[in-house]
């Protein structure tokens, strides 16, 4: 198996020599070894392999394992004084009660004796609660650093990240490169989060406009929290946007599928900074391992309806000529294109 990543660092990387420090900074090998998970116990690996050709990921672009944040972005952080955590004593009330919940609406709690997320006990602890996953938009909130609990809280799950390592691959199908595991994959596991630079919204627009292609592949909007009517003038403002088109890491890189095993969902950590929420992606079934990961492209498409509605748009596109994005998944359910 090629994995070009390794091939193209050299030995005189990671000395501290000024002469290679560019070809350094480019290098993707290197880029993956200053991740933090890359030092954690257990270190969870990433790989870049192709066995269908010469084609390499450029290296102009540049993987990172937290979005990174433009001087605009970070003047509308909250002063460290607005930001808390909980004081929860033991571990375990974190499932219960725990003031990181306390933004979760009441209508929404399908079980009041375990509010949070995930499973806390038995064989599935760790995983996203099946009626969470399967049915629910709501959004996840979890403990964060301020917090009196330990790492090992229940309520951590995408705080202590990736699980299994990834290997970022090339289809050999025309669908350029994918992204799959090299361990099997639980059904409501966190897999990963999508990061990269975020935008203000006028920035995000410009790069629309400068695109030759349809941009949208690569920006996501953190729109969960807009409200027109919200005290929290950064909610009531245009959402910001995370681009992962020129930094990001290996989740930029997986396909669209009309018949997806991952769903992506809008996880709190830091709840006096909503409007900078994080993007992350779960397994919606179990996923033997170098299987394909795969998410749809097309919010909102959930029902047999939702899709015919799709698909009628896109034949409206055809009629007047307008480019439509033919859809590769190859899925029984394959709406035929994207958009």
């Amino acid at each position: 198996m090629a994995d070009y990543m390794k091939k193209s660092h050299f030995w005189h990387h990671e000395q501290g020599n000024a002469k290679y420090k560019e070809e350094e900074r480019r290098c993707h090998f290197c880029q993956f070894r200053a991740f933090a998970i890359a030092h954690k116990p257990g270190c969870y690996t990433m790989a870049i392999t192709n066995d269908v050709d010469k084609e390499w990921i450029s290296l102009d672009f540049r993987f990172i394992d937290k979005s990174i944040m433009g001087k605009d972005v970070k003047a509308s952080l909250a002063d460290d004084g607005f930001r808390s955590g909980c004081e929860c004593k033991e571990d375990k009330d974190c499932a219960l009660d725990c003031e990181c919940l306390s933004d979760l609406d009441p209508d929404n709690i399908i079980n009041p004796k375990f509010k949070n997320a995930y499973y806390s006990a038995g064989d599935r602890k760790g995983l996203l609660r099946y009626e969470l996953l399967e049915t629910s938009s709501d959004e996840i909130y979890e403990c964060n650093d301020l917090c009196a609990c330990s790492m090992d809280c229940p309520n951590r799950v995408v705080g202590r990240g990736r699980k299994f390592n990834i290997e970022v691959f090339k289809t050999s199908d025309g669908r350029g490169f994918g992204v799959r595991a090299r361990e099997d994959i639980r059904k409501g596991q966190f897999v990963d989060k999508y990061v990269g630079e975020i935008l203000t919204p006028e920035e995000a627009n410009r790069r629309r406009d400068k695109a030759p292609y349809r941009k949208d592949l690569y920006l996501f909007a953190l729109d969960k929290f807009s409200d027109p009517e919200s005290e929290d003038t950064r909610l009531r403002n245009e959402p910001y946007e995370v681009d992962g088109e020129f930094m990001a890491g290996p989740t930029r890189f997986i396909n669209h599928s009309c018949d997806p095993n991952l769903r992506i969902m809008a996880v709190v950590t830091d709840r006096a900074n909503k409007h900078l929420h994080e993007l992350c992606f779960f397994a919606l079934c179990d996923i033997p391992r170098l299987t394909e990961l795969t998410f749809d492209y097309v919010a909102g498409t959930n029902t047999a309806e939702d899709n015919a509605t799709v698909v009628k748009k896109a034949e409206e596109r055809q009629e007047k000529g307008e480019f439509t994005q033919k859809c590769l998944c190859g899925s029984k359910n394959c709406r035929g294109s994207l958009w």
